[in-house]
């Protein structure tokens, strides 16, 4: 995975300061979102890992994507294509949309909870999550009834283990030793 993101980083980011340039960010990734979905394809990933010649792999594929790319889209298919790194496209996406909420101050938190969270604690965790990373949050929660309490939050790097279990298994731990 490494190797495709040290592929797709300058795309990525030639990608994005174009947009910023422009002030198309949000064109841009939806553009990137799409000729990325159209790249993982099965069929489409085949073709791109087969294909010999590098102007039918850039008809076919903009061909494929149609109105969703601009031409300048367009252009940023046809330099990857050149290169023979079209399979990169994915990853070139999710960089896209990490120097995309980078740029917006904005973070995705992952809040796992045993129980379903109402709108009032979701939007009290929210202010006091944006509060302490200084950043816009966007709350992804999910429930996982092994948590057996509290809360396991995950941003970026930051991680905030609040869980019954994992409080369980420490006390568990020090008793041991």
């Amino acid at each position: 995975m490494s190797e495709q993101t040290t592929i797709a980083r300058p795309y990525a980011k030639a990608a994005f300061d174009f947009a910023v340039e422009q002030g198309a960010i949000a064109e841009w990734n939806e553009m990137l979102e799409f000729a990325a979905a159209v790249a993982v394809q099965e069929d489409m990933h085949h073709f791109l890992k087969s294909a010999t010649s590098r102007d039918q792999v850039t008809t076919v594929f903009v061909g494929v994507c149609g109105e969703q790319l601009n031409a300048n889209g367009q252009n940023l298919i046809k330099v990857m294509a050149d290169n023979e790194r079209l399979v990169a496209l994915p990853e070139v996406a999710r960089l896209f949309g990490q120097l995309r909420s980078d740029y917006e101050k904005e973070v995705t938190v992952d809040v796992v909870s045993a129980v379903e969270l109402n709108d009032a604690l979701k939007a009290k965790l929210s202010a006091a999550l944006e509060k302490r990373l200084a950043r816009k949050v966007k709350l992804n929660c999910s429930v996982d009834p092994s948590v057996m309490g509290g809360l396991l939050i995950e941003a970026g790097d930051l991680v905030i283990d609040g869980t019954l279990k994992s409080k369980l298994t420490r006390l568990a731990n020090t008793l041991q030793s």
